[in-house]
């Protein structure tokens, strides 16, 4: 591959997407060389420009809408006007991808619906993400990262049954569905190559948290056996003198044995020589670790259990993970000079293709920044044609 010609280069994207789990998949797209095309609402935009007080320019342009929106280009049509509707429909022609993450049955309401856009580009490729997928009991019900952890089974599961269920708190079911639909299209894009046509592609948060337990359901169907693996008796995070780390006791032929070494007590291996002891014990283990590491440092422990080879790390702030030396090396940050934020690091993409190395082509776009622009080529493209013709 020739150097800085992306991917994904000639492949637009009509990017009716909002909050997390569609706008970090049509990043992703548009990182590697998509042009996205992001279709919002005229004098609100996306949601997450307003999750932060009045819709001021500068509110509507905060760090998470940042977060999210890089590369992109912002247009704002009013989808329910006769001509708004006729300016998606010239685009859907001069595209390869739609993408929404709205309710079951928004876009057929809006008249873009798959059925519809296929007719009008037989190549189309219609990606949409939805709370619990478009069929079924929970079809219409509102779909939400928090809601997804509770539906699927993920909540429910905790590292020690006194602790109360709780949150997890980042939106892990939004990103991970924003893979699941970036795999979609990727796929899509692929058999199209080979088909010619189009096709639809669907995800929901539900479906990605199922997906997420494909282990845990295994044991679940064949043995009826509930897999946690944060319940594991050896595991554990455990408070230290000056902190808090964890253990990872498994994938060793005797990791009681070494963990006992590492914190220099007796060998409890002899009198719980299985897992099935180790578990019916835990609490005695756990709280026998839990005394051991409040003596000494987070550093002073990690020190002795990596000397045991035993899995282990410091539990760390979002602040301190991104100041690591790793996350810098890994390429991890991207700065971006934005207009309303200033310059300031973002989250950059975990893939990392070694002739194709993500860069900054759109800074995260005003609302209808790039209406003119984008319209003004839909004209000069259509006077091609009547040209041709």
């Amino acid at each position: 591959m020739t150097q800085n010609v992306l991917p994904l280069d000639g492949v637009r994207v009509l990017d009716f997407t909002q909050v997390m789990m569609g706008p970090c998949a049509t990043q992703m797209l548009a990182d590697f060389g998509a042009d996205v095309i992001k279709v919002e609402r005229p004098g609100a935009g996306d949601l997450s420009r307003n999750f932060f007080g009045e819709p001021d320019e500068a509110a509507m342009n905060n760090a998470v809408f940042a977060s999210l929106n890089r590369n992109k280009r912002s247009i704002t049509v009013d989808t329910k006007s006769d001509e708004g509707k006729q300016i998606i429909y010239d685009l859907v022609r001069k595209s390869d991808v739609v993408v929404d993450n709205f309710r079951a049955g928004v876009m057929k309401r809006l008249g873009f619906d798959y059925d519809t856009l296929k007719e009008i580009n037989p190549r189309i490729i219609c990606a949409s993400g939805t709370g619990y997928g478009e069929e079924g009991p929970y079809a219409h019900k509102g779909g939400q990262d928090v809601l997804a952890q509770a539906m699927s089974g993920v909540m429910e599961k905790r590292q020690d049954p006194s602790i109360p269920q709780s949150i997890y708190p980042t939106t892990l079911c939004d990103y991970t569905a924003g893979m699941h639909m970036v795999q979609g299209i990727m796929a899509a894009l692929l058999a199209r190559h080979q088909s010619g046509v189009g096709q639809k592609v669907s995800v929901s948060l539900y479906d990605s948290m199922i997906a997420m337990q494909m282990q845990e359901a295994a044991q679940w169907n064949k043995h009826g056996d509930v897999l946690n693996w944060a319940a594991m008796p050896l595991t554990g995070v455990f408070d230290t003198s000056d902190g808090a780390l964890v253990v990872v006791g498994a994938f060793k032929s005797n990791p009681l044995r070494d963990i006992c070494k590492a914190l220099d007590i007796e060998d409890l291996e002899p009198q719980y020589p299985t897992l099935a002891s180790q578990r019916k014990n835990k609490p005695f283990l756990q709280e026998t670790f839990r005394k051991a590491f409040a003596t000494n440092t987070t550093q002073y422990w990690l020190d002795r259990l990596e000397e045991q080879d035993l899995l282990c790390a410091p539990v760390r702030s979002l602040g301190e993970a991104l100041a690591d030396p790793q996350t810098t090396i890994n390429e991890m940050l991207i700065e971006i000079d934005h207009p309303f934020l200033g310059k300031m690091d973002f989250v950059s993409s975990p893939v990392h293709l070694s002739d194709a190395k993500v860069t900054i082509r759109h800074v995260p776009p005003r609302l209808g920044e790039h209406t003119e622009e984008v319209l003004a080529e839909l004209k000069a493209s259509k006077s091609v044609n009547e040209a041709a013709e």
